[in-house]
């Protein structure tokens, strides 16, 4: 069996402290909750190398020829892997946000309590919604990112603030282009 190719390696020189990426986060402003902006898309492809598309079509594959479509199982919890890009650019401090394996950055609060499991957002002419499956962080992150942001990511007492990220699936196809438009369209009751 053929070895699987290397995703992405992060910079140790880049790695922040905790108290580094708390007051960071602390500095950032508020996210927008209800409108917000599709900052970057990510493709990650089969020889581990990741693109940047300016316009996809999300669909069934999630981001079209991303690795999601060929790795089993394919979780439809786990569709697109999202990232608010502010705090992304924290923690990444100065390397290419394509390191992260998500394939959506965006501007909009993540919060649970903003986008509860269920929540169903325009992105684009796309709808997507927010899966339950928490998105943790993991070896792949410590390694890329350092061991201080995965307890920032992981930290019990901001758990419901999604630093690491959510996941969405799709749920009617469409277009979606960096700079898009995000919209809540419905909250569960």
């Amino acid at each position: 069996m053929p070895d699987r190719p290397r995703a992405p390696r992060g910079d140790p020189s880049r790695h922040l402290a905790l108290d580094a990426l708390e007051a960071g986060a602390r500095a950032l402003p508020a996210p927008p909750r209800d409108d917000g902006t599709l900052a970057l898309i990510v493709r990650r492809r089969a020889d581990g190398a990741r693109e940047t598309p300016p316009a996809v079509v999300l669909g069934a594959e999630g981001v079209p020829g991303d690795d999601w479509t060929r790795r089993p199982p394919r979780d439809a919890d786990a569709q697109l892997a999202v990232m608010w890009q502010p705090l992304a650019a924290l923690v990444a401090n100065g390397q290419p946000l394509t390191v992260f394996g998500d394939n959506l950055f965006v501007d909009l609060d993540l919060s649970r309590a903003n986008l509860p499991a269920g929540t169903r957002l325009r992105v684009g002419e796309a709808l997507v919604e927010v899966t339950p499956k928490p998105h943790d962080g993991c070896a792949a992150f410590r390694a890329r990112f350092g061991a201080d942001a995965l307890r920032f990511v992981q930290a019990p007492a901001t758990r419901a603030l999604n630093r690491r990220g959510v996941y969405w699936k799709v749920v009617e196809p469409g277009a979606a282009a960096v700079g898009a438009a995000i919209r809540v369209v419905s909250r569960p009751a």
